[in-house]
């Protein structure tokens, strides 16, 4: 292939920083690349280059240089605040088809309140969420199910783990192929041991950026996408504490518990709380144990915090 004639090629943004931006062609070649002129956008446009955005390549005619001269249309979007507490939002993950939650069985101890911020922060961004119970070992498998039941009863995908014992390795694997998957949960709980368990000599270290945001240095760190050998990514990006949960209003919280939904659009007010409404059909499922008191309070918790956000002057809440 002559070099000096200019060449296009599709891409997928691996990382970036500092302007400098590492994209992997379709034939797995991995280039750094600046981002083209006219595509520099100013900061309060909607279309912000992220980790994870499908570009086209183009590299210059002395065949060394590459630019990112085209951001392809998204699918779905990861969004948290900007950082230092300004008003807006930062992209940090683009064309997410999966967030995968690893919790444990025990060691640590699950928190389920954090899981069910988390099940909301991906309903609210419209992404499948996907639960991992990993350490099954400890307590036992069938305790285990029985743990999560409410959550596989309220229709999300559970996959219970051991890497000990080799459990659930197989089926969960084969739901990584071919997406793009962000693994979020707790420390300690078993990530990386999961990951290197499916793919052995890959040597991931998930979570080392979580770590780092909740350490405040959320400003210089940002997502990675490693590519799986066997087709699709694993997103290691900043913690999900405040991805999502920003700009969904309190009003719209309920639709993102997925057992509340055939209820509230019952409720004898359309625009019902779920506290203590007369006609409220969300309550009456709590009554009969269509709903799980702990998920309901975990709703209660987070409609309550939500609707004590404190805006910046001037800026409307977003709705």
């Amino acid at each position: 292939m002559d070099l000096a004639t200019p060449i296009r090629s599709r891409a997928v943004v691996v990382s970036g920083t500092g302007g400098v931006w590492h994209v992997r062609d379709e034939s797995g070649g991995e280039h750094e690349a600046s981002l083209r002129g006219r595509l520099k956008l100013p900061k309060n446009s909607a279309l912000k280059l992220a980790v994870g955005d499908d570009v086209m390549i183009s590299r210059d005619s002395a065949g060394t240089q590459w630019a990112i001269s085209e951001i392809l249309p998204r699918r779905s979007q990861l969004a948290r605040r900007a950082p230092s507490g300004a008003f807006g939002e930062r992209i940090i993950a683009a064309n997410v088809d999966q967030v995968v939650l690893v919790f444990a069985a025990a060691k640590p101890e699950p928190h389920l309140r954090m899981m069910d911020r988390f099940l909301v922060i991906a309903e609210a961004n419209g992404i499948e969420p996907r639960i991992v119970i990993n350490k099954v070992e400890l307590v036992g498998e069938g305790t285990a199910q029985d743990m999560f039941a409410p959550y596989a009863a309220a229709g999300y995908p559970l996959h219970f783990t051991s890497v000990k014992q080799q459990l659930g390795l197989t089926e969960l694997h084969d739901q990584l192929v071919g997406r793009t998957s962000v693994l979020t949960g707790p420390s300690g709980v078993g990530k990386s041991s999961l990951m290197n368990a499916m793919y052995p000599g890959l040597n991931l270290r998930v979570g080392e950026i979580s770590e780092s945001v909740n350490k405040g240095r959320h400003t210089t760190v940002g997502a990675l996408l490693h590519p799986l050998p066997d087709g699709g990514y694993v997103v290691d990006t900043p913690g999900l504490r405040e991805v999502g949960m920003w700009e969904l209003s309190a009003d719209g919280l309920a639709h993102s518990f997925r057992e509340f939904r055939p209820f509230a659009s019952e409720c004898k007010f359309s625009d019902c709380s779920h506290r203590k409404e007369p006609g409220c059909a969300v309550l009456a499922a709590v009554d009969s144990g269509a709903i799980t008191g702990d998920r309901y309070e975990s709703y209660l918790g987070l409609r309550d915090e939500m609707e004590a956000e404190v805006v910046p002057a001037g800026k409307p809440k977003r709705r």
